[in-house]
């Protein structure tokens, strides 16, 4: 994704104090120290990429308790630490009523690191059980939920931006999605305006691989959440689509990556979009 020297220059710097907290029984091995730098150096390049720094000050980190959520706020933890990250970091969990949650499992694991959080609860889980038919996949109207109290929160806390732990996969299928279900080019922004337009919503994590955050997740032995509503469902289309992926993937080993990058290089000459490019304006030079 254009990776660049300065950027791994700046990651070989030590932070100044202590190492992030997060990091203090992180494994000492090489491949592990190989995995965070590349971690570090793309969530870096995404960060340059989409000026997600410009003028930023405070951020609400929203953290689900998966291992997508938990490498993020490791990850900016880290870049805040070597002085990369210049902005004030809220980590923030949306209990939303699930039955069985672990309501003590991220307040006790964030407190005992000395991390700023938040944890709201707002029972959604009703809503949603109540507003969805039988069947039917829940994803769609718990995500406007979810993300609509963040919002929330996010003001509450004086924060620029809600930050979300969507990678590379995540982008991709819903690129696919949108592809095969909806009839339109368009995936998952790694920074975009809310509505209301006065919060960014940003996703640094664009250029990391699922993979990578997996291994990373289970090396820092974060205590996982399951998600017992979404996660509970079979046939969800987003499931097809990583299924289809990864069998690219394995088939043509690169995919993913090229995929990725065909995302950041689009030619609207080429596409059949007359409101993105003024076919109409063409012209050909007159012949003598």
């Amino acid at each position: 994704m254009g990776l660049v020297g300065p950027i791994d220059d700046q990651l070989d710097l030590e932070g100044e104090g202590q190492r992030p907290s997060l990091f203090a029984d992180a494994p000492q091995s090489v491949g592990f120290n190989k995995l965070r730098k590349r971690l570090l150096r793309q969530v870096r390049q995404a960060l340059d990429d989409f000026q997600m720094l410009k003028d930023q000050k405070r951020w609400l980190i929203g953290v689900s308790g998966g291992k997508d959520s938990y490498s993020l706020l490791a990850i900016l933890m880290d870049l805040q630490w070597r002085g990369l990250l210049p902005v004030e970091l809220i980590a923030c969990n949306l209990d939303q009523g699930q039955p069985n949650f672990p309501k003590h499992v991220l307040p006790d694991y964030l407190s005992s690191l000395g991390i700023k959080h938040r944890i709201e609860y707002r029972n959604t889980y009703s809503i949603v059980k109540e507003k969805v038919p039988e069947g039917a996949t829940y994803c769609a109207l718990c995500s406007r939920l979810r993300r609509g109290n963040l919002y929330r929160v996010a003001r509450e806390e004086g924060c620029d931006a809600l930050i979300l732990g969507h990678h590379r996969e995540d982008i991709l299928e819903t690129f696919f999605m949108n592809f095969f279900h909806g009839g339109r080019l368009a995936a998952m922004p790694a920074k975009l305006l809310n509505d209301e337009g006065d919060l960014f919503v940003m996703r640094p994590l664009a250029y990391c691989a699922e993979d990578d955050l997996a291994r990373f997740s289970a090396a820092m032995a974060f205590p996982i959440i399951p998600c017992d509503l979404c996660g509970s469902q079979d046939g969800l289309q987003r499931n097809a689509m990583k299924t289809m992926l990864a069998d690219i993937e394995a088939r043509m080993p690169g995919r993913k990556e090229a995929m990725l990058r065909a995302l950041s290089h689009v030619n609207p000459s080429h596409l059949l979009d007359p409101a993105l490019f003024d076919f109409s304006g063409l012209s050909a030079n007159n012949r003598s």
